[in-house]
């Protein structure tokens, strides 16, 4: 790998990991539809580690008053029904699911799953999902409504998004849409769930990277472009989805979900 690949890259990783048109599917895609090599399910997962520093950063100030909650809860037990110390419990809550599926079908998440047809066909059926549910959905309820019953339905949902295609962000606001929460209640839980899944997913894989002909140096590049771009994705989208649908996305979806099934019937893309 360049480091012209490495840029372009961690640009589509950090552009793509927080909108909900799935990451995975463009660090598949644009490298099929540039004649490169396909980086890879291994390298994927570690270039997110990139918008993982992007997301940490910009929530800087929540972890931080998690951090203290934390402590508190461990020196005042009383303390342990603070909302900070809730808010861990339910990323924790939410992140099972997706660490357990990760773990049962870490074969198919390297291997069949990376085929364009599949991700064609997430992009379209999540695109109309998260259309229908844009239309239907309540919208009212605010960050601090979710509950841990919450949590665990939109950890679910993440769950899917080891398959290429369906999106982190796109199932998580997605389901969390459509068990009433506000559409920038739901980004922003989301975005807090990445934190544990995309972590533990970037350091399992980085041996199998390191070891790569690329060396690090490729790497480096692409994790410092995908955090840079990660960072004002997340602003951007955040303040987007205040005052705006989700309809923009399910549309880009269902378009280049059909635009990869036309490349590949007419054999300019391979499957």
């Amino acid at each position: 790998m360049t480091n012209l690949e490495a840029i372009v890259l961690g640009a589509v990783q950090g552009i793509t990991e927080f909108l909900p048109i799935s990451s995975t599917a463009h660090l598949r895609l644009v490298p099929a539809l540039a004649g490169w090599l396909d980086p890879g399910a291994a390298f994927t997962a570690v270039l997110q580690l990139g918008t993982l520093a992007a997301v940490l950063v910009f929530f800087a100030r929540d972890l931080g008053a998690m951090a203290k909650g934390a402590v508190r809860a461990a020196l005042t037990p009383a303390r342990r029904g603070d909302p900070e110390v809730r808010l861990i419990g339910k990323l924790i809550v939410g992140t099972i699911p997706v660490v357990v599926a990760g773990v049962l079908f870490r074969k198919a998440i390297h291997g069949g799953l990376r085929a364009l047809p599949v991700i064609a066909a997430a992009m379209i059926g999540v695109g109309i999902v998260l259309g229908l549910v844009e239309r239907l959905a309540k919208h009212r309820k605010s960050f601090d409504d979710i509950t841990w019953r919450d949590a665990l339905i939109i950890g679910l949902g993440q769950s899917l998004a080891l398959v290429p295609g369906v999106s982190r962000s796109g199932i998580t606001l997605l389901v969390a849409m459509a068990i009433g929460l506000r559409r920038d209640a739901a980004a922003r839980f989301s975005f807090l769930l990445s934190i544990p899944a995309v972590a533990g997913a970037g350091i399992f894989e980085m041996k199998d990277v390191l070891h790569t002909k690329e060396g690090l140096v490729p790497l480096l590049v692409g994790l410092a472009v995908a955090a840079a771009t990660g960072y004002a994705s997340i602003a951007w989208l955040l303040r987007y989805l205040r005052t705006r649908t989700t309809m923009p996305f399910v549309v880009y979806r269902v378009v280049a979900g059909i635009i990869i099934f036309a490349l590949i019937a007419s054999g300019r893309l391979g499957g």
